[in-house]
This record gives C-alpha cells, sequence and structure tokens, in this order.
C-alpha cells in the first residue's frame, strides 16, 4: 500500500521493482499480497490501459484506523486502556511519549 500511495497507478512489475528496493518479498509473494488487497477492496484496478494498473481505494489514514483497530481488538480485549498500560507497564514508553499523551489527553478533555 505504501508504494502505492506514494505513486499510483502501477502495473505489477511496477510495484515488484519499487518493493525488491526495500524487501527481501518474492514477486509470487506480491502477486499474491496484490490480490487479496483486491478482494479486501483496498485496491482496485483499471484494466482499460492494455496492463493491469494498480490504484488504492483507501488512504493510508484510513488503513492506520482500520488496523489499529483490528490490532487493539486483537491483542487488547477491544481496550485502548489495556494496551496503553502495557506499554506503560513494560517501560515501552518514554517520558517524552507520556508528556505527549498526557498533552493530548488534556487537549481531548478540554474539547
Amino acid at each position: 500500500m505504501k508504494v502505492l500511495w506514494e505513486k499510483s497507478p502501477m502495473t505489477t512489475t511496477q510495484i515488484i521493482q519499487a518493493l525488491s528496493e526495500e524487501s527481501d518479498w518474492k514477486p509470487k509473494t506480491i502477486h499474491t499480497l496484490i490480490n487479496r488487497l483486491v478482494n479486501k477492496e483496498a485496491l482496485s484496478v483499471d484494466k482499460n490501459s492494455g496492463q493491469y494498473k494498480f490504484y488504492p481505494l483507501i488512504t493510508r489514514e484510513e488503513c492506520i484506523k482500520e488496523e489499529t483497530g483490528t490490532y487493539i481488538r486483537k491483542f487488547f480485549q477491544g481496550s485502548l486502556y489495556n494496551m496503553v498500560a502495557n506499554f506503560i507497564s513494560n517501560d515501552q514508553i518514554t517520558q517524552k511519549e507520556i508528556e505527549e499523551l498526557k498533552k493530548l489527553l488534556n487537549e481531548k478533555i478540554e474539547t
């Protein structure tokens, strides 16, 4: 998705070439991923140009929101509190991040 958010539409060959620069995925794996994303309606394909050209149907922000929700449901029983508490209790959060979270929470309270 990242490759297509940066530049689209792209052919399968272009996607494979772009991904080969930053991953060691095999072309068959990339083809499978593209098909899954089309089936999930995250990507669409333009078949009119003679070559299949793929483009995203969802924004990066929509994807982040959906994947974050899935992650929280899957690992933290759907509780954002459980997730944050886990990161805090396991020292996986810096003091700076804590201050930034406090600021965000205070802004949310004020609105």
